[in-house]
């Protein structure tokens, strides 16, 4: 079967806006390995880091446990990655993984996990936004009041940065994420020599329990469901898949050297909290890194910590600002959503796509329904991904001939496991949440007749 070919919707301006020429362009291919990695450890790297220690340790009992089940959410997310290199150099489409599923499975799938992946990608820049706005607060008290709209200053600043082209773009990414990585290893660093100014921590009876089988393996369970959504967002690079400039090669080594640039980090920063407290400790402090700051810090603890939200969260605003851009360019040139928002400016940026991304992350914020969107558009998210593991599956029968530059290792057996798991983690999504889950069931159900609307008046 031949490839789908790109789609260029007719450019239908919304009101008072006229569609010029250079609206009309198509994105550079301008990316590389290194905007890849940084997008990845951009959106991967949020708040859940600081925040998920706590949980992970309140489930397993023993160091080695503790940070074996970040080694395992690690190889979960690098078995992924093998499988969407195999899509991502296969179609070279900017969108993320509503390309794949429009793909293999036809239009309204595509249509219901472009517009769920834009909705959530939306909602997530929303809820980091307010989160460095509250850590701005807590370090400057003037702003603390002031919290709604200080996010809204910092989604308006990374806009007129996504807008200003595909290479500010690039650089902004490159650079926040390089700061977040810095920011972390000072902390590391920080916790390692207090630890060894101090003898390390002494054992506890409650890191020498052996516990039961069973016990153990349902809490490993629920600990990984933590973990892999801490490593959500290594696909970055596929959002860009159009924009890169050598996809073949370039797509698999930024999938792969973003997963273990994240991976690293996630050991040494759990590790280095070992090393200053106690594993019960830990487990009963409702934010590890702020016990662990109050040790090694003092009394300056809690302002370290709002120091590191606000120095290392901007990238995860940029990456997911313009990844939710790329799908919403996808679906206007898709025809599945008004054709304008598949325009570019001459400088390569998305500018309709990321102007109403930002409008819709500014009604989340001042209306508070972010949290909601993000819980009900979780579902979706989550199923996206089986998508797209079965899309490999499904088009490696149906087109067998297809240039394959990279072929996924392993196949069927590495991608049949992240399906599998994918499914399973699906199901405990569900069964941890159900009405959220029968509320993304719903907004399925739904979303039919307006596709078909759409569809009809196109």
């Amino acid at each position: 079967m031949p490839a789908e070919p790109v789609v260029i919707a007719p450019t239908i301006a919304p009101p008072g806006v006229k569609a010029s020429a250079a609206e009309r362009r198509r994105l550079p291919s301008i990316l590389g390995v290194g905007f890849g990695v940084a997008v990845a450890v951009g959106s991967m790297i949020g708040a859940g880091i600081l925040r998920a220690p706590a949980d992970v340790a309140a489930r397993l009992p023993r160091p080695a446990l503790f940070l074996g089940v970040w080694v395992l959410g690690g190889l979960y997310a690098l078995l992924g990655a093998n499988a969407m290199a195999e899509l991502g150099a296969m179609r070279p489409r900017s969108g993320g993984q509503y390309v794949y599923a429009r793909h293999a499975f036809g239009p309204f799938v595509g249509f219901v996990v472009g517009w769920g992946d834009w909705v959530s990608s939306c909602g997530s820049v929303a809820v980091i936004s307010l989160v460095v706005a509250d850590a701005a607060g807590a370090l400057v008290p003037a702003l603390a009041p002031w919290a709604t709209w200080t996010a809204l200053a910092v989604v308006a600043a990374v806009t007129l940065l996504a807008c200003a082209g595909a290479r500010t773009g690039d650089r902004a990414q490159r650079a926040t994420s390089l700061l977040k990585g810095l920011v972390l290893l000072a902390l590391v660093v920080a916790c390692l020599a207090y630890a060894a100014a101090h003898g390390g921590v002494p054992a506890s009876p409650t890191q020498v329990v052996r516990p039961r089988v069973l016990p153990l393996l349902a809490a490993l369970v629920v600990a990984l469901q933590g973990v892999i959504f801490a490593y959500d967002g290594w696909v970055g690079i596929l959002y860009f898949g159009g924009e890169v400039r050598d996809p073949a090669r370039e797509v698999p080594r930024a999938l792969f050297g973003g997963v273990l640039s994240t991976m690293a980090l996630y050991l040494l920063i759990n590790a280095a909290f070992l090393a200053v407290l106690p594993l019960a400790a830990i487990a009963s402090s409702p934010l590890a890194a702020a016990s662990v700051a109050a040790r090694v810090f003092g009394g300056h603890g809690a302002a370290v910590v709002n120091a590191v939200v606000v120095l290392a969260l901007p990238s995860a605003v940029i990456a997911n600002l313009l990844m939710g851009s790329r799908v919403a360019y996808a679906l206007g040139r898709d025809e599945a959503a008004p054709g304008w928002l598949g325009g570019a400016s001459a400088g390569g940026a998305p500018r309709p796509a990321i102007v109403v991304s930002a409008a819709l992350v500014a009604a989340f914020l001042l209306t508070g329904t972010f949290e909601r969107v993000v819980a009900v558009c979780s579902f979706l998210f989550v199923a996206s991904y089986a998508i797209s593991f079965a899309a490999v599956f499904l088009l490696r029968r149906r087109e067998p001939d297809a240039p394959r530059p990279w072929r996924a290792r392993g196949h069927p057996w590495t991608t049949g496991a992240v399906l599998v798991g994918s499914l399973a983690f699906l199901a405990g999504t569900v069964a941890a949440d159900a009405r959220n889950g029968l509320m993304a069931v719903g907004l399925v159900v739904l979303s039919y007749p307006a596709f078909r609307l759409l569809r009809r008046s196109r």
